[in-house]
């Protein structure tokens, strides 16, 4: 990797993205677009505001593009589906035809181990040759099922493109500030009566798998998940509140009707998301461990302890 493409640049995981690209010598030139603005603009980013599924060639030829990373994504659901989707597939599509026609070498997509789907028969654990199976009733899995098959159809397009897809767990750490993040920090967190055991990776690991597979020039599929689990009582608990838990019929009707008024200070998801805390969809990182000797600094619990500390020390 000489110069950097980065979708998505002021989002959580890709501002830290190009944070970490800052520092790396194997890095010429780094350039980020969003819709958005980023807070603050680290030395050696080059931010141009642009919607992702707008055109891209001119860029990418312009700055001799030779790596792209696709990490824009809309991740808080939102009740305008065909536009959430049309970002989310349409900025795809957008970005891998540009990619192709500017003969990228590297492109590397953020996927989610959401795209295997919230189910009851779930194998356990999931590894990379599992189906995806990302719920039809919740956009932000089922968008993410329906990328990677577009990416697999690019994938055998351009066989001389080398294709990098990983598939993060949850991230945390102390940029964690998704709807999971916020309602955990509820005084009074409203839970199915059932809930399953969950993973998380911390945001720091994953940019390291990041950088690492760019600058090995690796391609493949790799789960990036930290070792262990947590339940979410325990979750509630360290971060000093208190877990509420109704049957999951009871709740899922209350859910849906907050999110369908648009009460977005109870909720901020629909209802088919809860199937997300209520069934396991635990994945592997063993191929990611074996083929390359990645450690991982965290596992699950440091992960979100890390989180915590970040919380209550106000940082």
């Amino acid at each position: 990797m000489k110069n950097v493409f980065v979708t998505g640049v002021s989002g959580y995981i890709g501002m830290k993205i190009a944070r970490a690209l800052a520092d790396s010598p194997q890095v010429e030139k780094i350039v980020g677009i969003d819709i958005n603005k980023p807070r603050e603009i680290p030395n050696g980013l080059i931010f141009i505001k642009r919607d992702v599924r707008e055109p891209m060639l001119d860029l990418l030829v312009e700055n001799q593009i030779d790596t792209v990373i696709h990490a824009a994504y809309v991740l808080p659901p939102i009740h305008n589906k065909a536009l959430m989707e049309d970002i989310n597939l349409g900025g795809t599509r957008n970005i891998l035809n540009a990619s192709a026609e500017a003969s990228i070498t590297q492109l590397l997509y953020t996927s989610s181990t959401t795209a295997y789907g919230f189910h009851p028969d779930n194998p356990s654990p999931l590894t990379e040759e599992s189906p995806l199976r990302g719920n039809d009733d919740f956009t932000y899995s089922k968008n993410k099922k329906e990328i990677e098959s577009l990416m697999q159809e690019f994938i055998s397009s351009h066989p001389d493109m080398i294709i990098t897809i990983l598939r993060p767990c949850f991230v945390v750490g102390p940029g964690f500030a998704n709807p999971l993040a916020r309602h955990l920090q509820k005084p009074f967190v409203l839970l199915p009566s059932k809930t399953a055991p969950f993973q998380f990776v911390h945001e720091d690991d994953l940019v390291r798998v990041i950088v690492m597979c760019l600058s090995k020039t690796l391609g493949g599929v790799f789960n990036v998940t930290g070792e262990g689990t947590m339940g979410f009582g325990e979750m509630v608990r360290k971060l000093g509140n208190y877990a509420v838990r109704l049957p999951f019929g009871l709740m899922f009707v209350l859910n849906n009707l907050l999110w369908f008024m648009r009460m977005h200070f109870l909720t901020e998801f629909p209802s088919p998301g809860l199937n997300l805390i209520r069934y396991s969809w635990l994945a592997s990182s063993e191929r990611l461990i074996t083929e390359t000797g990645f450690e991982f600094e965290y596992d699950t619990r440091s992960a979100f302890e890390d989180f915590v500390r970040s919380i209550k020390g106000g940082n």
